[in-house]
């Protein structure tokens, strides 16, 4: 199994770091040409989305891989991952989210949360969004405080915070084992 990260900017290394922790062969995704080796899965990091979709832009990446998602490559979206995969981004999955929701780096936090399927899990929530609107095909995963922070529908999983910032890999195994493991 070989796993993309968009490489463009935010916490890619990161999560290169948690799928090698887990065994999982990764190649960062930063250009067209990078795009075109074969892979199993995609993950989206945390960073800052508008500046990730205009290179996505400026790179010629953002058609193919909308395409590539709608055509049921599996996906994780973490932060400004969840972001992008929204109806007003690559309009992948059913879903409206809510930037910066949590407020400025101030109002940055960490906990520890239930997630449907998952368990307690350790988060890390850096200038978070949160799902506002979901459609009927999103299964909700986890809500905090009334917001939706997690959530999946098809090949598509989605958290608000950043898994890839804890030494806890539970995030990134379901990802490989359910939503990889389904497509």
């Amino acid at each position: 199994m070989k796993i993309g990260i968009l490489a463009l900017q935010g916490a890619f290394e990161e999560h290169r770091q948690m799928l090698e922790r887990l065994g999982v062969m990764s190649v960062l995704v930063r250009n067209l040409n990078d795009w075109q080796q074969p892979m199993d899965g995609l993950i989206l990091p945390g960073g800052e989305s508008t500046a990730m979709m205009k290179i996505m832009k400026d790179e010629a990446l953002m058609e193919p891989v909308r395409k590539a998602i709608r055509d049921g490559l599996p996906v994780l979206g973490t932060c400004a991952g969840m972001i992008l995969l929204d109806d007003k981004h690559l309009g992948c999955m059913d879903i409206t989210v809510k930037r910066n929701a949590y407020g400025r780096q101030l109002g940055s936090f960490q906990t520890i949360y239930n997630i449907k399927g998952i368990g307690e899990v350790p988060m890390v929530f850096i200038r978070a969004p949160y799902i506002e609107r979901n459609g009927n095909g999103v299964e909700v995963l986890s809500v905090l405080d009334g917001h939706v922070i997690a959530a999946c529908q098809q090949n598509m999983l989605v958290c608000s915070f950043h898994p890839e910032l804890t030494e806890d890999t539970s995030i990134h195994r379901y990802w490989l084992s359910v939503i990889c493991g389904k497509h």
